[in-house]
This record gives structure tokens, C-alpha cells and sequence, in this order.
């Protein structure tokens, strides 16, 4: 795998930012095995999509600031970006996904069926495995997180081309107003075709909700790129952006005449932070935080899995033996480590090593 063309400095906000964004996806799914759904404490909670929105959107920065030189260089062509992109992805997925079917197919065949078992239709299996099932096609359940990376793969096909159109642009700061423009063009298309807000779009359709993100992630890498905004700005940008974040889920998204009133400046928030963030050197690194964004991705294709075996012997547990509901609670909480465990062991004995062999096949 080529290396990227420049080495960012790891342990930063952005790393923290990630991490975080982990760890709320993973409350998300999770919440719905608690005693009591937990967004009854704070509707903060239910808005996992708000993590996912973070993700997509760091996704075309990250890529834009690693190997934007290279694709406007032409050292990496699409076809060899896509291949390299592509094989980063899908090999952990499809472990992960053959690891999930082993065990629904074991509980089934021992008559204990998996925890919500509606969740696995044997004939969505394939479509996942392709990682086609955001391009229109329905399969909701298994590894259901793993759309965002059906999506991507399609992102990945087309983030050369668009590098080299933003590559064009010559003011820094017509790029967010842009990446603007393209969201807002997509939200009405989510709307008029589909029916739905952009965060809400059924899975099926993760293209139409990804790509535009993406597209703000790397405007906002080739404006850091442009040394855009100055660093005190970039200050302002980032803590404004955490103001704003935190200010905005006070409100109850359902409640306004609009669920644009929230989406909006909450991926407002989401930018400036991306854009803040990226843009303010990192001055002191720290290694937890670089080893815990580290694991993000394996937390993210890995908790389904974890949450299945872990969450079917709970339930089990309880409707067994009469269990307080302090006891719960700890159960529940315990889940959490049982996450970041497996997600470390998968990283630390099967993506990393599959990577591993993988470099230098990609080198030829």
C-alpha cells in the first residue's frame, strides 16, 4: 500500500473526536438491550446518526489530506485508489460477516434462536457480503452498520475525480459554500424522491446520504490543505462547533416544525469541528487516544457480533433467573468493555495481520 503523502500527526482532537464518535455508535446500538431505553435520560442517545454523519464526513478528509498529492500527481490512478480502498475494507467485513452467520446458524441448529432473530434473513446474507446493499438494495439486517461501508465503496470510485475538481478551485473558502450547496441540492433529492430527510433514509439507500458528506470532508481537506482558515479562526471554528453541537440537542428534533431546524445546524457544528480540528496542529499527541481511533474500525464492524453472543445469554439470563434491576444495569454496562475487547483482539490478530499480507500485493 502506498504510504500517504503526508503523514498526519496522530493522537490529536481529531483521533479523540473519532474515538468518541465510536463509543456513541456503540450506546446507540446498545441502548435498546438496556433496562430502560436510555434516550429516555437524554434524546442525545437516539441521534446515533449524528455519529455516523462524523464518520462520512471525516472519512473525505482523512482521505483528502492523506492522498490528495497523489491523485493530483497522478502517482495513484482511480482504479488503483479504488482496488487499495477497497481491500482496507472489505476482508475485516467479510470475517466479521462469515463469524455472524456461523453463529446464527449454530443457535438455530441447537433451537436457541439469536437475539432478535427477524434481524437474520439468510436471503439479505449475499447483498451484505457484496456490500451492495446501500445502493438500493434492501437488506437491513446481520451487520447492520456495515451500509455506511457499501456506501463508501461507492464514494471511494468517485473521490479522485472529485479531488481533482476541487484540486481546481482556488479560494479556500468557496469550498465549504460548495460542499454546502451539494448537501442541500441532496436533502431536497432525499425529500422529493424518497420522502425523507437525508439522516433518515432507509438504509437501502446509504449512497444518497453518504456521498454528500463525504463530499464536505474532503472540501474541508483541500481548504486545510490551502492553509485555510488561520489557526485562531480555526480555534473559533472548533469550540464554536462544540457550543453549537451541545446547545443543539437541548431541543427536541421531532418537535420543530422541521427536522431540518436540527439537522441542520447540528452538521453546522459537525463541519466547524472537522474543519477546526484538522486545522490546528497537533502539539501534544497522545498515544491512548491514537490507539483508541486506532480501533474504531474494528469496533465499528465488530459490536453486532459482540452485542449478538453477549446480549442473547443476557436475555436469556433474565427471563431464567429473577435479576434485580441494579443488576441489569451493571450487565449492561458491562457490555461496553466486552465491545472494546473483541474490537482490540480482531484488530491486534485478524484486519491488522490480513493487512499485513495484503501491502505488498498492493505495492505491484
Amino acid at each position: 500500500m502506498e504510504r500517504p503523502d503526508r503523514e498526519a500527526v496522530r493522537g490529536g482532537s481529531l483521533d479523540f473526536l473519532r474515538f468518541l464518535a465510536s463509543l456513541l455508535i456503540v450506546v446507540y446500538h446498545y441502548g435498546a438491550e438496556s433496562p430502560l431505553r436510555i434516550e429516555r435520560f437524554h434524546p442525545v442517545f437516539a441521534r446515533g446518526f449524528l455519529a455516523t454523519d462524523f464518520f462520512l464526513m471525516l472519512s473525505g478528509y482523512v482521505l483528502g489530506r492523506a492522498y490528495g498529492a497523489s491523485i493530483l500527481s497522478g502517482r495513484v490512478g482511480p482504479g488503483k485508489f479504488w482496488v487499495r480502498r477497497a481491500a482496507r475494507v472489505w476482508p475485516g467485513h467479510l470475517v466479521v460477516l462469515a463469524l455472524l452467520a456461523v453463529l446464527v446458524l449454530i443457535l438455530n441448529t441447537l433451537g436457541t434462536d439469536a437475539h432478535k432473530p427477524s434481524r437474520f434473513a439468510w436471503d439479505q446474507l449475499p447483498a451484505q457480503a457484496f456490500l451492495v446493499h446501500a445502493w438500493g438494495v434492501p437488506s437491513d439486517g446481520w451487520n447492520l452498520p456495515s451500509w455506511s461501508l457499501s456506501a463508501l465503496i461507492v464514494c471511494y470510485a468517485v473521490f479522485p475525480f472529485l479531488w481533482r475538481a476541487v484540486g481546481k478551485v482556488r479560494h479556500a473558502w468557496l469550498l465549504p459554500i460548495a460542499a454546502a450547496a451539494v448537501v442541500g441540492v441532496f436533502e431536497v433529492i432525499a425529500r422529493k424522491v424518497f420522502g425523507h430527510a437525508l439522516p433518515d433514509l432507509q438504509f437501502q439507500y446509504g449512497v444518497v446520504r453518504a456521498l454528500p458528506l463525504f463530499v464536505l470532508g474532503l472540501c474541508l481537506a483541500r481548504a486545510v490543505d490551502m492553509r485555510w482558515p488561520s489557526e485562531t479562526v480555526a480555534k473559533i471554528l472548533l469550540w464554536g462547533g462544540v457550543a453549537l453541537l451541545v446547545i443543539t440537542q437541548a431541543f427536541d428534533r421531532y418537535a420543530l416544525p422541521d427536522p431540518w431546524w436540527f439537522d441542520t445546524p447540528s452538521l453546522l457544528a459537525i463541519a466547524a469541528i472537522v474543519l477546526g480540528a484538522g486545522r490546528l496542529p497537533v502539539k501534544r499527541p497522545q498515544q491512548w487516544i491514537e490507539e483508541g481511533a486506532k480501533l474504531s474500525f474494528a469496533l465499528f464492524i465488530t459490536h453486532i457480533f459482540v452485542g449478538v453472543i453477549y446480549w442473547s445469554a443476557v436475555h436469556k439470563l433474565i427471563d431464567t433467573v429473577p435479576i434485580g434491576i441494579g443488576w441489569q444495569w451493571l450487565m449492561w454496562l458491562a457490555g461496553f468493555p466486552l465491545a472494546y475487547g473483541a474490537a482490540w483482539a480482531f484488530h491486534k490478530y485478524v484486519d491488522q495481520p490480513i493487512q499485513d499480507r495484503l501491502q505488498p500485493l498492493l505495492r505491484k
